[in-house]
């Protein structure tokens, strides 16, 4: 081992460079990623007609390949890379998996995985994302997380003593400890959740997950309708929104390794439900800001807290829906916003840096916060679209 490896094993210490809110960061990314898109996973199952055990493995194959690559990766790069299902992949198999059987439902993810890691080893994904502008990259970023944070202000409308309560907390703290501003929040809203009787943890019981496997069977029909349309998704939602969630809290890695290695994981947990695990956005950016540490280099620390408690979701996935359904959803909607208020104003701030570029970006950011979806693919895309023709109609050959 040479000095300068020595040297880098010895800098890294997880457990040293970690902090109380390096890991409600964590939590709180787990927690938002998990309740937001839960019940759309329980409801493209009981869909397609699987049992309840294979809807377990599903959740265990998902939780734990994102558990492996959060804290691989994040180790690996020394920097908050968060690992995620894919959302718009699970909107999608509610209306494509009825009417195609399981084994080529997974035969479909295995497609998806395997186009997914050939994209990363490649370097094609790079260079793609080599020739996208930094302000188109954050407006995306603003856009995405614009329609979650704006979630508070609607929860107050039902939640108001409990919403009120946690975002004066947050003001309180973010002015004389602002690196507990998130914590106190969430410290907060629970015991008022629970003062008003909002918390309700009589249906939870643990139950540990058991992995069911299941043969692929390849059709092109399932291929062509399955598939395809999920590569897609993931890439136009997921992975470069994720990309531009690093790059714009300035963390600039090499794109292909990351999508490389979440389609090799992908392929390998797709016998057991998986349809495919990406880059995050949304709980990406809940450990990539300030408030999940206020040094740049130790927020990777948050990425493994998150990392872990998805692990042990994974684990636990038999009883998962019942542990998240206890927190009242006002709750979980107004700490992710709060958390998210960083790397929102990050991302603004950066997209309308340039003025050549300002008109594109407003597009971007415009058409990514409207949640529209055309075609079947979501918002993010249509975001890029929109902010690089705006770009090419304004600024080609323009003196």
């Amino acid at each position: 081992m040479t000095d300068s490896t020595m040297d880098s094993v010895k800098r890294l210490r997880p457990f040293a460079d970690s902090s109380p809110s390096a890991v409600v960061a964590g939590f709180v990314a787990a927690l938002t990623g998990y309740t937001s898109t839960l019940v759309l996973m329980f409801q493209a199952g009981q869909a397609a007609g699987l049992s309840t055990a294979q809807i377990s493995s599903w959740l265990w194959a998902l939780s734990i390949g994102m558990a492996i690559c959060t804290i691989g990766l994040s180790l690996r790069y020394r920097a908050p890379v968060v690992v995620a299902w894919s959302t718009p992949g699970a909107v999608l198999l509610i209306t494509s998996m009825p009417g195609v059987s399981y084994p080529e439902a997974i035969g479909a993810f295995v497609v998806c995985a395997v186009l997914l890691a050939v994209l990363g080893l490649s370097g094609t994904f790079e260079r793609v994302m080599r020739h996208l502008p930094a302000s188109l990259a954050a407006a995306l970023l603003a856009g995405i997380l614009f329609r979650i944070g704006s979630e508070i202000f609607i929860a107050a409308q039902t939640s108001t003593l409990l919403v009120l309560a946690m975002f004066f907390s947050f003001l309180l703290c973010k002015r004389l400890l602002p690196r507990y501003a998130v914590m106190v929040a969430l410290l907060v809203g629970g015991v008022v959740a629970g003062a008003q009787g909002m918390l309700d943890f009589s249906h939870f019981k643990l139950q540990v997950a058991v992995p069911v496997w299941t043969t692929p069977s390849f059709s092109w029909s399932a291929a062509i309708s399955i598939g395809i349309p999920l590569f897609v998704v993931a890439m136009a939602s997921q992975n470069i929104p994720g990309i531009a969630v690093l790059r714009t809290d300035g963390y600039d890695l090499p794109p292909s390794p990351l999508i490389a290695t979440t389609g090799i994981a992908s392929l390998l947990l797709a016998p057991f439900g998986s349809h495919g695990i990406n880059l995050a956005a949304i709980s990406a950016a809940i450990c990539t800001g300030p408030e999940a540490h206020e040094d740049k280099h130790k927020r990777y620390t948050a990425a493994l807290w998150n990392g872990v408690f998805c692990g042990l979701a994974g684990i636990f996935a038999a009883t998962l829906a019942s542990l998240f359904a206890a927190f009242p959803s006002a709750l979980v909607l107004s700490i992710a916003a709060l958390a998210l208020l960083g790397s929102i104003g990050n991302g603004l701030a950066q997209a309308m840096n340039a003025p050549a570029e300002r008109d594109a970006a407003l597009i971007t950011f415009m058409i990514t916060a409207s949640g529209m979806t055309l075609l079947g693919i979501g918002s993010a895309f249509w975001g890029l679209v929109g902010g690089a023709v705006t770009l090419l109609m304004l600024n080609w050959r323009k003196s």
